[in-house]
């Protein structure tokens, strides 16, 4: 299993971390991952615009609905299209090979995608997207300049418009994109799609690492015990030495 971990995260590195860097200040995601109904919503959106294209193949069905609090019988019914056993691993049907060709590169496994980079730039990717005639799917995004997948969330975002600026590079003037301003053409307003970016990322969040609240728990507990170990070896070295000059 832990073989298969690397492979993956390896597998994750030429498209995340080859491509050119953010070229603007990564957004605060604000995630949380004890709020249940953010996670919850958060799975409801991967599984219905994303994991067409992205699998999760490190991670099972059963376990997501226990940790984010989807009764079983409910998530398989309404979170499982395609006839997948409750208990198996997060994938989709589309062929790697026929996902380079439309894509350039096949769409990468996004289990680890929050640990590999972050949740402020998923959060701040989700944002990112503008419209691009020149591209072949139509958009572009700040973050991830020549990103080679659609906006999959442009019926809830819209298209953002790109806001140009003339600046001067290498004695050159260049056209760059410095802000992005709504199309007004989405089914969510502006706070609304910025929920629903954050929902998702908390959801990759948690996926990343789902033993993480557990994690901190433990350790919590663990120094709690310690504390407790070393006032009493205190006390005990004390006694100890008490008539000793």
């Amino acid at each position: 299993m832990m073989k298969k971990l690397i492979i993956g995260l390896f597998a994750l590195l030429p498209t995340f971390v080859m491509a050119a860097g953010p070229s603007v200040p990564l957004m605060d995601a604000n995630n949380d991952l004890t709020d249940k109904a953010s996670l919850q919503r958060g799975a409801q959106l991967f599984m219905n615009y994303c994991l067409g294209c992205h699998q999760m193949q490190y991670q099972r069905y059963e376990r997501t609905f226990r940790d984010i609090g989807i009764p079983t019988d409910i998530g398989q019914e309404q979170l499982i299209f395609d006839g997948s056993k409750v208990g198996g691993h997060i994938l989709n049907a589309m062929d790697q090979d026929d996902a380079a060709k439309w894509f350039g590169a096949a769409p990468p496994d996004l289990t680890l995608i929050s640990r590999v980079k972050s949740p402020d730039y998923i959060y701040t990717y989700l944002k990112s997207f503008y419209k691009d005639e020149s591209r072949p799917f139509g958009v572009n995004n700040m973050v991830f300049p020549l990103v080679g997948m659609p906006h999959v969330l442009q019926e809830l975002q819209g298209l953002p418009l790109p806001i140009t600026e003339e600046v001067e590079e290498h004695g050159k003037m260049v056209t760059k994109v410095v802000g992005l301003e709504t199309d007004g053409s989405g089914e969510m307003s502006t706070d609304e799609y910025d929920h629903a970016a954050r929902d998702i990322t908390n959801f990759l969040a948690y996926v990343g690492e789902p033993s993480r609240l557990e994690s901190e728990s433990l350790g919590i507990k663990v120094l709690g015990f310690l504390l407790i170990l070393f006032i009493l070896a205190f006390f005990l070295k004390k006694e100890y030495w008490r008539d000793v000059h």
